[in-house]
């Protein structure tokens, strides 16, 4: 069965650290696009990090350079480093995958993204 399952998030304080894993089976992490969004109550869905198949990276202007998306090829698994967390990164932070390798300008395009994770909570106190 491909499915994505998220794990790693939690409540920190402002300035912590939280690492999100997301673990991929029957899909292949580094054959095709993959990232992260999230969505606070009452927002919509927004792109964090995504990361193609060549290994390109991109982040949304908000947590460029706190965070970082990475994989581990041997593992099949995604992850998202977030350091200098802020309350406003608050959000229930959801794994995507795409049926394509690049993805150009659409990487942060919600509808391109078939499968999903269930999400997981991350709650950042000042």
């Amino acid at each position: 069965q491909v499915q994505l399952v998220e794990s790693g998030g939690g409540s920190v304080q402002a300035g912590g650290s939280l690492r999100l894993t997301c673990a991929a089976f029957g899909y292949d992490v580094v054959r095709y696009s993959m990232a992260w969004f999230r969505q606070a109550p009452g927002k919509e869905r927004e792109g964090v990090a995504s990361i193609d198949s060549q290994g390109t990276t991109r982040y949304a202007d908000s947590v460029n350079g706190r965070f970082t998306i990475s994989r581990d090829i041997a593992k099949n698994t995604l992850y998202l480093q977030m350091n200098s967390l802020k309350p406003e990164d608050t959000a229930m932070y959801y794994c995507a995958a795409a049926p394509r390798g690049y993805m150009g300008r659409i990487h942060f395009e919600v509808v391109e993204y078939k499968l999903w994770g269930q999400g997981t909570q991350v709650t950042v106190s000042s």
